[in-house]
């Protein structure tokens, strides 16, 4: 976490962002929260590329709460990183709270994570676990707003469930709460990613729902936010996937823009992630680009941050800040091998 919390700008709030993109005729712009990977690196490329509100990755309350270490190791910010968006994974009043007013001055709000279907979450009593507990839900936001006060944001993230009236029930008890807006990922718990989201389903909770809506599941292109959004009526769409293989697709881009990747590694210089996490990015983000052959290759072969420099300064033109057109190219452009 930094030292010194940077000034908060208030039209960076949520709900203000929210109705900004309304007065503009477009849903608001959302990177999801991605476990290990939406770093502050790759928040600030998205901004570059038209993301209005950017999320961290779930973060613990529990350990956050209690250890220094995770404080350091799992938040990190500066003052450019804005609209953010802080999310916990908690099952445990006090401490969705306790982490809530700890994060306040370096974000624009937090987020309860209520959907993440992964059975260690579920073990923990996080994530999808509290969809059977809208109850807990409701305590756990109203905790918040009284240690951060009510101006402060807090959402919740949910999925639905098999029975969709179940979900609106579950709306209608965590909306006394005062919660600020609700994203729902129109997929159960044990729906696969490889089948289709439910709209029907996230139109359900925009239908229930007194507060902002915003969709999320299956945004790969801007015509699939577009389209979402007519569907079912939603304030704002969030992509996960979508922009890990194109940071750039809120833009209007079909593929990443080679300019993307320039850019990507210019932040990974400045905001230091693991190597792998960088590997990662750098591979999903030449999807399309790259043959899948190659690709692979890099990822067996390339070791450290030198090395996936070389690979791509040997490969490729690769512009660093400061030189011309940095940053700026669409399509790659490759070494003419003499």
């Amino acid at each position: 976490m930094a030292t010194e919390p940077p000034k908060r700008d208030a039209n960076n709030h949520p709900r203000r962002l929210l109705e900004a993109a309304k007065a503009a005729g477009r849903p608001l712009y959302v990177q999801a929260p991605m476990v290990r990977y939406s770093k502050l690196p790759f928040r600030a490329l998205v901004r570059d590329y038209g993301v209005d509100l950017c999320y961290t990755p779930m973060i613990l309350a529990k350990e956050f709460v209690r250890s220094e270490n995770a404080r350091q190791s799992d938040f990190t910010t500066n003052a450019d990183d804005a609209p953010l968006v802080v999310q916990f994974g908690a099952h445990d009043v006090t401490n969705f709270a306790r982490a809530a007013e700890m994060v306040a001055p370096y974000c624009d709000g937090v987020n309860l994570n209520c959907g993440c279907p992964q059975s260690w979450a579920i073990q923990e009593g996080v994530g999808c676990a509290l969809m059977k507990k809208p109850e807990l839900v409701r305590d756990m936001v109203l905790a918040a707003k009284k240690r951060c006060g009510d101006g402060f944001c807090v959402s919740v993230k949910i999925r639905i469930h098999p029975d969709l009236e179940e979900t609106a029930e579950f709306v209608r008890i965590v909306e006394t709460s005062g919660v600020d807006y609700i994203t729902v990922h129109g997929r159960t718990r044990n729906t696969r990613s490889s089948l289709p989201v439910n709209l029907d389903g996230i139109k359900r909770v925009k239908e229930v729902a007194t507060v902002p809506v915003v969709a999320n599941g299956d945004v790969f292109t801007l015509e699939d936010a577009t389209r979402i959004a007519r569907v079912t009526g939603v304030d704002g769409v969030m992509a996960a996937r979508g922009l890990m293989t194109n940071p750039a697709l809120f833009a209007g881009f079909q593929k990443t823009p080679w300019g993307a990747v320039e850019r990507f590694m210019d932040y990974v210089m400045e905001f230091t992630i693991p190597f792998r996490l960088t590997q990662h990015h750098i591979c999903e983000m030449l999807d399309g680009l790259v043959l899948k052959k190659e690709r692979s290759q890099m990822y067996e072969t390339v070791t450290t941050i030198v090395e996936l420099v070389d690979w791509l300064d040997e490969r490729f033109i690769l512009r660093r800040k400061g030189d011309p057109g940095f940053g700026e190219s669409i399509e790659l452009e490759k070494r003419i091998k003499p």
